[in-house]
């Protein structure tokens, strides 16, 4: 049986941990584990064999950090086909009676992608294409990719084992105490994109123990319609003598994994902490609840289809239902000469202006068109979805006629996009389809084809059909079609509302699709459009409108969305209408191009830092040096600016790829700052040394406490990552410093980081020392000896400013 058909029809039981098992055997700290494939490749087989022999059907090689950034290409390869035969003889030598699989494994690769970090997302693919393609190879059976905290990540792994082999693959990410990933997705985003871009199964692990996983476990079982995975930590790490242990015990983690199978999970196993007598306990608990079961019935192996039509940002899902969806237009040429000169110059910052307008005024989703003859539209597309995506969390319609330009920027997007569009012409079809069964998202379909546009309601709904089964014989279901049945001119044809209304209401209502409509078509031709437009706006919606491709300044169109949400229902306590009236003067329609001047003239430094527009915050910042000294700019307006920021992102609002934006545009404003600081004798705040520990290849988070705390005034040295102890002792000591920072996301480095606590103590006791990283906890950090525990960035960055104001003091 392959993988993919046992899958579908049984409970798939993972194997556990393999680091810390690892450790009981020798691993030192520095090593990397998967060099024990050539060296030890008897203990990686027992490993294995043990999680067969305790009934995983699926062992992973211990591969989790073999990559291009981390091995040579020749290395790589002797290293993937020592742990894939090491697996394979585990298998032939296990002689427990279930299925047995072996997949690769694929870990992050320690670095932030482009925009937040340095890794670009095509170098990214180019390094886990590698992995998978010598890992299928050499015969596994699936991929799982494990350990992502990054949709951008996740999403350059999955495509690169979807072009690189046609193996099954498992996708699993790790999250933070806030239930999302560190880069802010919660699990309807990450369901939205993963399983438009083809897994075969999702869900978490690491993290936490399967008690705290809990609730994000039960958000993916009520997005997905695929296999959901949980494979949770045996609690949190303690210290214990020196030796790492963990708090939740193989009955208790076997007994709270096996009530999430009882709710839905159909791939459950352990990860760190976790071992072969883990696993042993969960099958035991699992084999209960079958046998406890009705006859005739089986956790086997129905999966809910939830025919849910959704899009999703980095960050959050947009579901379209009976509440209306609002899709911003004004990031379209056609009619606007402003936008049209800015595509032509590269004037990115307007049109990111022109983004962050629109989602103050209330829009749920952008539309993208950059579509002029004389500019590479594939390179500009690409390239202004890329920057939308750094500053605004909004899913985008990605709006082109153009195929090339619709894959580069559909390759580009972080998260399941709303494609503009696909209609009823072979032609079209046959270029849309396939990009998007490859890259995922949710069509636009428009009723023409090569005749046009039917002049009638069947006309057109013969176009949908056409269409829904077209899409049928690509994989593509029709969740992820949303119907524009095209409004025309009336001021050119009386009866186009009419067509257009009643194929809006028979596509929503008898073939159950969803719509969409470029409302302000209606009114072309027409004076006081706003008028025809809302009411037109008014009456699609009672006909089963879904979303509106629409001006969000339109005073008229937003008064029509506010009360037909109240008048439905869909207003609780009619708290949106209440909060928009007060914002309205009556009987008032906005002009856009006031209003955007006016946003735009208010724009000021902070304003600039806490949106994280580069290009703005440099050259207000040289505006304001002309009149304000430079240390003013920095304490009256960068670091409030940061604070503020770092406030939004403590409280849950702003996420990870905000908080480093702004981090990114007070660079920039402190760049021009720079020379006039130094020239006035201004000095920076105390030293702080930094690193991750020796073994760690890991500086994601060590990376973004540099760049805040820079921004924040200290004076940063940054060992980097894998830094033996003595090189950090060595620094401490030589700068005098009161500050280091300690980072070790795997459990096999957190003995180096005590070992470096311990000779800091020895050499340079005057320093304080915070500690973080995912296995980190108070409790752990305490018994290593560590001053201060940080949960995240800002966190470093508050402890270091109490630090530095004490020395001043």
């Amino acid at each position: 049986m392959n993988f993919k058909e046992f899958l579908q029809q049984n409970i798939v039981i993972l194997d556990g941990g393999m680091g810390t098992l690892l450790q009981e055997r020798g691993l030192q700290p520095g090593e990397q584990p998967e060099r024990w494939n050539l060296s030890h490749p008897e203990d990686i087989t027992a490993i294995h064999k043990a999680y067969f022999d305790n009934g995983s059907n699926v062992v992973n090689t211990n591969t989790f950090g073999a990559n291009l950034l981390h091995y040579d290409e020749a290395e790589l390869t002797a290293v993937i086909k020592a742990a894939v035969a090491n697996a394979q003889k585990a298998r032939e030598l296990s002689t427990a009676p279930q299925e047995k699989f072996i997949a690769l494994d694929i870990g992050p690769t320690g670095r932030l992608l482009k925009p937040l970090g340095d890794l670009d997302f095509e170098e990214a693919v180019t390094v886990f294409a590698k992995t998978a393609q010598i890992g299928a190879q050499c015969g596994v059976d699936l991929v799982m990719i494990e350990t992502m905290n990054d949709s951008y990540e996740t999403k350059a792994a999955l495509l690169a084992v979807k072009e690189t082999c046609d193996l099954p693959v498992l996708v699993s990410n790790a999250y933070t105490d806030k239930g999302k990933l560190m880069t802010g997705a919660s699990p309807a985003a990450m369901t939205a994109m993963l399983e438009s871009m083809g897994a075969d199964a999702i869900g978490v692990n690491c993290s936490f123990g399967p008690d705290k996983l809990q609730p994000i476990v039960e958000e993916y079982l009520r997005c997905a319609s695929i296999p959901v995975i949980l494979k949770a930590n045996a609690g949190m790490p303690t210290n214990v003598d020196g030796k790492t242990l963990y708090n939740i015990l193989p009955p208790s983690f076997a007994d709270i994994t096996a009530r999430m199978v009882q709710k839905g999970v159909r791939v459950a196993g352990g990860c760190c902490g976790t071992t072969p007598e883990y696993i042993k306990e969960l099958c035991e608990q699992i084999d209960d609840i079958q046998l406890r079961l009705p006859r005739n019935e089986s956790l086997a192996m129905t999966i809910d289809k939830k025919n849910t039509t959704v899009i999703s940002s980095y960050t959050d899902a947009v579901t379209f239902a009976d509440d209306p969806v609002l899709i911003g237009e004004r990031i379209n040429p056609t009619g606007k000469k402003r936008l049209k000169e800015a595509l032509r110059n590269n004037e990115l910052d307007y049109i990111l202006s022109e983004g962050l307008k629109q989602q103050s005024a209330g829009a749920q989703v952008l539309d993208v068109n950059v579509g002029l003859p004389e500019i590479d539209e594939p390179a500009m597309l690409t390239k202004v979805v890329y920057e939308l995506q750094a500053i605004i969390d909004l899913p985008l319609q990605i709006d082109t006629s153009d195929p090339v330009a619709m894959e580069q920027a559909l390759r580009v997007y972080n998260g399941k996009p709303l494609i503009n569009s696909v209609n009823g012409k072979q032609e079209s079809m046959d270029a849309i389809f396939p990009l998007m069964k490859k890259y995922g998202g949710t069509a636009i379909a428009l009723t023409l084809d090569e005749n046009g546009i039917p002049d009638t309601v069947e006309g057109r709904v013969e176009i949908a059909k056409r269409i829904i089964d077209t899409a049928a014989s690509y994989g593509i279901d029709k969740k992820d079609l949303i119907f524009d049945t095209l409004a025309m001119a009336v001021s050119a044809d009386n009866n186009a509302a009419k067509v257009t209304l009643g194929s809006l209401n028979v596509i929503r209502h008898e073939l159950g699709a969803h719509t969409s409509l470029g409302v302000s078509n209606i009114s072309f031709g027409l004076p006081q459009r706003d008028i025809v437009n809302a009411t037109f706006f008014a009456l699609a919606l009672e006909n089963g409108l879904s979303a509106a491709i629409m001006n969000p300044f339109s005073a008229e169109m937003m008064k029509t969305y506010y009360a037909y949400r109240v008048l439905k229902g869909l207003d609780e306590n009619c708290t949106d209408y209440i909060a928009f009236a007060d914002t309205v003067q009556s009987n008032i329609t906005i002009n856009e191009k006031a209003v955007g001047s006016a946003v735009d003239e208010q724009l000021t430094l902070r304003g600039a830092v806490t949106k994280g527009l580069k290009e703005p915050a440099a050259k207000l910042c040289k505006e304001l040096l002309q009149t304000v000294e430079p240390l003013t700019i920095v304490n009256d307006h960068i670091i409030p600016a940061l604070d503020e920021v770092g406030r939004e992102y403590e409280q849950g609002r702003v996420y990870l790829p905000g908080l480093l934006m702004s981090a990114e545009a007070a660079k920039c404003a402190f760049e021009e700052i720079k020379a006039t600081l130094s020239d006035t004798g201004g000095k920076t705040k105390c030293a702080f040394v930094i690193a991750t520990v020796h073994g760690d290849i890991h500086d994601i988070g060590k990376n973004i406490v540099k760049l805040l705390l820079e921004n924040y005034g200290f004076d940063v040295s940054d060992l980097g990552k894998d830094v033996p102890p003595e090189v950090i002792v060595n620094e401490t000591v030589r700068l005098h410093a009161p500050l280091v920072g300690l980072s070790a996301l795997m459990t096999t480095t957190v003995p180096a980081m005590e070992e470096t606590i311990r000779q800091l103590r020895v050499s340079a006791p005057w320093a304080k020392i915070v500690v973080g990283g995912a296995v980190m906890t108070k409790e752990y950090a305490d018994s290593i000896g560590a001053d201060q525990y940080a949960k995240d960035a800002m966190d470093t960055v508050r402890y270091a400013e109490t630090v530095n104001d004490s020395i001043d003091g």
